[in-house]
């Protein structure tokens, strides 16, 4: 497959840029030539991470566009200054009042009528395929779909991106609850650790994300984050570890009665966790549904060299 090149650059808006996710995005979408907007919010002037970040971005050639969640009207003047809106807010930010806040930012790109495409905040599971989702992390799906919904009932044109879970906090630390570094001695495997599961560096989600803004081919489609290298058993990723440390790890093979044992007696958050886990390591829901060439960022991207998990872990070596 050749290397795409769509020539027209866009502009767009980053929503939620100085987040894990989004501050990469911001960085991607210069690097592909874009002309970049990140939405800077009064809270971020009393956060000093935050503001340094987005003055990091101006330097960058990064516009710092003032908007509020709570001021429609500043929302809506953001989003006229662009052609496409990237949202990258993280969930613990979803919801206020029982609202989707991202419900806010479907309205205000309504009403000023010029975004050619919006990239909901998405990235993980495909919220289409977890209607069955244990709760209360169904109510993240549920969100998701209610923005999903809310789009294309205004038909607002859309990319939406899934379909891996994030290296930084399911591969660095061989997908172990309550860390975020690879364990010492013991490691918990879910199941019989055969399932498949598909890892990303969050790096390569925001370039991928990118890439989608200007191609026609992604138009209102769903894109899947699945780089076939980095499509692994738990155990896999595991042995990869085992090799690069030169240490092996003892199993402790965990059934599903056993992971899903004493859940209700959890905190709300932690609940929501574990049903994620269980999704993911337990049903495979990231790989048991076919996915076509035509709609897999690495197909489409080739050029994008993507980070494999035997190079992502070199770092805790």
């Amino acid at each position: 497959m050749k290397e795409t090149n769509f020539g027209e650059k866009t502009r767009v808006l980053v929503v939620g840029g100085t987040g894990s996710l989004g501050r990469r995005i911001v960085t991607a979408c210069l690097a592909e030539g874009h002309e970049t907007y990140v939405l800077q919010r009064p809270e971020s002037g009393i956060d000093l991470e935050k503001m340094q970040l987005l003055y990091s971005f101006k330097r960058l050639g990064a516009r710092l566009v003032e908007g509020s969640f709570s001021d429609h009207q500043s929302l809506v003047s953001a989003v006229k200054q662009v052609d496409v809106v990237v949202s990258a807010m993280s969930g613990v930010h979803f919801r206020t009042h029982n609202i989707p806040v991202q419900l806010k930012l479907v309205k205000a790109i309504k009403e000023a009528g010029n975004v050619k495409r919006f990239l909901p905040s998405e990235f993980g599971m495909d919220p289409s395929r977890m209607g069955h989702a244990m709760p209360p992390g169904s109510e993240t799906f549920d969100q998701k779909m209610e923005v999903r919904n809310a789009i294309e009932a205004a038909g607002i044109p859309h990319t939406y991106i899934v379909g891996a879970c994030f290296a930084a906090y399911f591969g660095g630390n061989l997908s172990q609850l309550g860390t975020l570094l690879p364990p010492k001695k013991t490691v918990d495997i879910y199941g019989d650790g055969n399932v498949k599961v598909v890892y990303v560096d969050e790096d390569d989600m925001a370039k991928y994300a990118a890439k989608t803004l200007n191609d026609p081919r992604t138009m209102n489609k769903t894109v899947y984050v699945r780089p076939t290298d980095n499509i692994l058993t738990h155990m896999e990723l595991v042995q990869i570890w085992e090799k690069l440390s030169g240490k092996e790890l003892e199993k402790n093979y965990i059934s599903a009665n056993d992971f899903l044992a004493d859940i209700e007696d959890k905190e709300i958050p932690h609940q929501a966790g574990v049903g994620h886990f269980y999704h993911i390591y337990y049903e495979g829901c990231l790989t048991d549904h076919e996915v076509g060439d035509d709609e897999e960022a690495s197909k489409l991207y080739p050029e994008v060299k993507y980070t494999r998990m035997d190079e992502y872990l070199k770092i805790f070596v």
